[in-house]
């Protein structure tokens, strides 16, 4: 359980961050439309979360799934994926939906920062002849720090305590394979044979240190960064 943890916490957040940075960038820039294009992002962040990731259940099914449909026609599977039932593939099918719904909040963010950089550093960089990877390497990263490190651990809390999209996506498996620290204590404690409440309010503090973990982070990043303002 703690490795899928790891795993589910780990590759959500990064993915998440990369991509994040990059829809930003791109929203920071004048374009048409830009409005109804940040107001279309806020969606899956408004959406329920369990609402989400039934959607997703039907979009990952065998048989009537629009990915598997949308795939074998373009001839880039032979045959359906059983996406949510193969061991293969369930859990970056879980890490697909944990950062569809984690991109708004944190695009938003790091927009909010990129905000914030004067425009007379970028004239500055150009007048140095830099380039535009030198410019955002030396200068936008660095300027964006304060905001990547306040949504790197809001995001760390949110996947770590992430149930409705690992209970709603996984509840077809039996077993703990597949299952992160927060729904394995549930099933410990409520569906399984077991029934080991001692062991899932055991796993329940161990999850609560984590968290209290990643909120010292947080308010030390926030002081960072309010010293550095």
């Amino acid at each position: 359980m703690a490795a899928n943890t790891a795993v589910w916490v780990t590759v959500v957040v990064t993915l998440t961050l990369l991509i994040s940075l990059a829809l930003a960038q791109f929203l920071n820039l004048e374009f048409p439309g830009r409005r109804v294009v940040r107001w279309a992002l806020i969606v899956p962040w408004a959406a329920s979360l369990i609402m989400t990731a039934k959607l997703f259940v039907w979009v990952y099914d065998y048989y009537f799934g629009i990915l598997n449909h949308a795939l074998v026609s373009l001839g880039i599977l032979a045959a359906p994926v059983d996406w949510l039932g193969d061991d293969a593939t369930v859990m970056g099918a879980m890490i697909a939906v944990g950062v569809f719904v984690s991109l708004p909040f944190t695009t938003y963010v790091l927009l909010a920062g990129l905000q914030t950089i004067p425009a007379e550093v970028y004239e500055a960089a150009r007048v140095d002849g830099a380039s535009q990877w030198r410019t955002y390497a030396s200068v936008t990263l660095p300027l964006l720090r304060p905001a990547l490190l306040v949504a790197t651990v809001l995001n760390v809390i949110y996947v770590f305590n992430s149930f409705p999209i690992v209970w709603t996506l996984n509840d077809r498996n039996p077993g703990f394979g597949h299952d992160t620290l927060i729904t394995y204590m549930y099933k410990i404690a409520f569906r399984s044979a077991l029934r080991d409440v001692g062991l899932a309010a055991a796993l329940g503090v161990v999850n609560v240190l984590a968290i209290l973990l990643a909120v010292v982070v947080y308010l030390r990043a926030v002081r960072w960064r309010e010293q550095e303002a």
